[in-house]
């Protein structure tokens, strides 16, 4: 339980204040892109202590709440404009299929889970 209260505190803090985050860290601030790739740690490691909880189909929770996260933040990226690569609306819409599916196996796997 440490484990996950402490990577999905440090994901936070990275989605919160990247740029604090990374002179407490490192001794520098980021900026630019490496802003947008802090966040995107963040995310991952908030997923990562959601995954981490104690729970036996937590896995699962976290890998969903990853995509969840992917998706709203690379499309508000996206939208921004200010950093939009040529492949960042197909990751955008390849996190959206992976959270459909997911969802989807959420729901197939109730009957299977119970009422978790």
């Amino acid at each position: 339980m440490l484990a996950a209260v402490s990577e999905a505190a440090t994901g936070a803090a990275l989605l919160i204040m990247p740029t604090l985050v990374g002179r407490l860290l490192l001794g520098t601030e980021f900026s630019g892109a490496l802003i947008v790739l802090a966040r995107v740690t963040g995310i991952a490691l908030v997923a990562l202590g959601v995954a981490c909880w104690p729970n036996r189909i937590n896995p699962f929770r976290g890998m969903l709440t990853y995509n969840i996260l992917m998706v709203v933040y690379l499309a508000w990226i996206a939208i921004q404009g200010e950093w939009v690569g040529p492949l960042l609306w197909i990751v955008v819409v390849l996190h959206v299929l992976m959270t459909m599916l997911l969802v989807a196996a959420w729901f197939k796997g109730q009957k299977t889970f119970g009422q978790e």
